[in-house]
């Protein structure tokens, strides 16, 4: 099992990512068209993708049939990610946007883990976790108002 910390560094990572996604996003679609900007945003993601798979001899993707039909939505999820990303960060800021997709995103995080749906592990909603969540709901609130 990974330590802890690796865990924690990698979703760091990603949040950085996902913070500086969302501005370079917005920039590119106020000046391109959200389309298009999703469209360039998609196209280097494949490239990107396609060279890694290309260094590592294509990996596992030929099991893709092995997927649910259902988790192939996973890329069109991405285009409404982006799409509200381009459409609201020039309106309301970079800070309110991704706080208010953040708390989008621990409510619909809470209920896959409540009940395990998606093939994820279940971690019912005990106290400790609601009054985390309230204590982001009012950060959210204290951001948005």
């Amino acid at each position: 099992m990974q330590s802890i910390l690796v865990v924690m560094v990698v979703a760091l990572a990603g949040g950085v990512a996902v913070g500086l996604q969302g501005p370079l996003t917005s920039l590119m679609s106020q000046r391109l068209g959200t389309l298009e900007s999703i469209f360039i945003v998609h196209l280097g993601g494949t490239l990107l993708a396609g060279l890694l798979l290309l260094a590592v001899g294509g990996g596992n993707l030929g099991a893709w049939r092995t997927v649910p039909w259902y988790a192939l939505a996973a890329g069109s999820l991405g285009l409404v990610i982006l799409s509200a990303v381009s459409y609201t960060i020039p309106r309301i800021g970079v800070a309110t946007s991704v706080t208010l997709i953040v708390a989008a995103q621990l409510i619909t995080a809470s209920f896959l883990d409540q009940f395990g749906f998606l093939e994820t592990a279940v971690r019912p909603l005990d106290q400790s976790r609601l009054i985390g969540m309230l204590v982001l709901f009012v950060g959210t609130w204290l951001i948005v108002r």
